[in-house]
């Protein structure tokens, strides 16, 4: 996925670097990232909360994509 919104951003207009393409491809790095952090020797409960994490950004990657 992060691959593909790296493709799809890299089309978006050069004035939206600081903007959307910026916080886009920020929330689809952070959710394999909470994913591995999760993972790591952690509780049932803290994992989860990194799951959390990872449908928000999630979330936030489809309201983003949907502004663009």
């Amino acid at each position: 996925m992060v691959t593909e919104i790296y493709q799809v951003t890299d089309r978006f207009p050069k004035e939206e670097i600081l903007g959307l393409t910026s916080r886009i491809r920020r929330a689809a790095v952070s959710v394999p990232s909470n994913i591995a952090e999760g993972v790591a020797d952690r509780t049932t409960q803290q994992f989860s909360n990194f799951l959390f994490n990872a449908i928000g950004s999630l979330n936030e990657i489809d309201t983003q994509l949907e502004l663009a």
